[in-house]
């Protein structure tokens, strides 16, 4: 079975358990108090930092590696393309949101007044850029709900909690994020979380 060791309130981690739940199949979900990290958290991973998967000698971090491999390892429903151009489109996004949005998060969350507030702008203006795509398609790639939906839905969710408030202009990316907070797997994963942090 694999054990996902995951923080409630992290992004990351919440990306891996949604596709665990879209996958429906057996795994268990560590909480990790991000306050009072484990000691064997660093062992796992030299960043000492959430999400980590372990399957019996394999561990692995990073969210889109982790997500990856239970994609591979458990293909239904695929969530990666199965055509290499596509798929090789669907990394370079998922690099993209990395490195445009999901980079800003610790400045949001970490960092001076003027970093959050730079955080704050740049995600603003890049979920902005992106959001007459969802007028036209219903997920990120078309029809189909993929790895890059399942990528962006925690930044979305997470949107009034980091104080980014988006233009009217994107109304068709929050008609989006509501399909996406609609989804069984999203929300059978959300409501673990909150189960947790309720406790």
């Amino acid at each position: 079975m694999m054990t996902l060791y995951s923080g409630t309130t992290c992004p990351f981690s919440q990306r891996c358990r949604i596709v665990l739940y879209e996958k429906g199949m057996d795994f268990q979900i560590v909480d990790v108090d991000l306050f009072n990290k484990p000691e064997d958290l660093a062992v796992m991973n030299p960043y000492n930092q959430v999400p980590v998967l372990v399957e019996r000698d394999l561990i692995l971090y990073e969210s889109n590696i982790i997500n990856e491999y239970i994609d591979d390892r458990f293909p239904h429903p695929q969530l990666m393309p199965a055509d290499p151009v596509m798929r090789a489109r669907a990394r370079l996004f998922l690099y993209r949101f990395e490195n445009e949005m999901f980079n800003h998060v610790h400045a949001i969350e970490k960092g001076t007044q003027k970093q959050s507030d730079k955080g704050r702008q740049v995600i603003r203006d890049a979920l902005t850029q992106i959001a007459p795509v969802f007028a036209k398609q219903k997920f990120m790639l078309g029809d189909e709900f993929t790895m890059l939906d399942v990528a962006i839905a925690p930044l979305l969710w997470r949107l009034d909690h980091y104080g980014i408030q988006l233009p009217k202009q994107a109304a068709p990316l929050m008609k989006y994020a509501e399909r996406l907070f609609s989804s069984p797997a999203y929300i059978d994963a959300l409501t673990a979380s909150e189960k947790v942090m309720r406790k």
